[in-house]
């Protein structure tokens, strides 16, 4: 049957054009509007949300109490360019790394957040 057609079409001298057939942008279009629609609510917010945190960070300094992810309480008593030194009690004092800080509540002396 599509034999028979493709013989009709060369029989008339013109090219045998595929049936209901659709271009290769026309298929890949789906998948690039699925990659946009992702890009633009997963990718960024994460990006800015990123920037922000290590913006948070940078700013750490000696005094400031943190919280740090897994939930632990203390105040920054250094800061190295990879990991915070953190007292959580008396005359306990752990490094931690600068990713772990989740939350700065302010200076040492201060009542409010900053």
């Amino acid at each position: 049957m599509i034999m028979a057609g493709f013989l009709t079409a060369l029989q008339a001298g013109q090219p045998a054009r595929p049936q209901g057939g659709v271009g290769m942008i026309g298929a890949l279009l789906p998948f690039l509007l699925v990659f946009v629609i992702f890009y633009v609510l997963i990718i960024m917010p994460q990006r800015k949300r990123q920037k922000k945190h290590m913006a948070m960070v940078e700013q750490l300094k000696p005094g400031d109490r943190i919280i740090t992810s897994g939930g632990i309480h203390g105040t920054v008593m250094g800061v190295q360019p990879d990991r915070i030194e953190l007292k959580i009690a008396a005359n306990v004092k752990i490094d931690i790394t600068k990713s772990s800080v989740a939350v700065i509540l302010g200076a040492q002396g201060s009542t409010k957040p900053e």
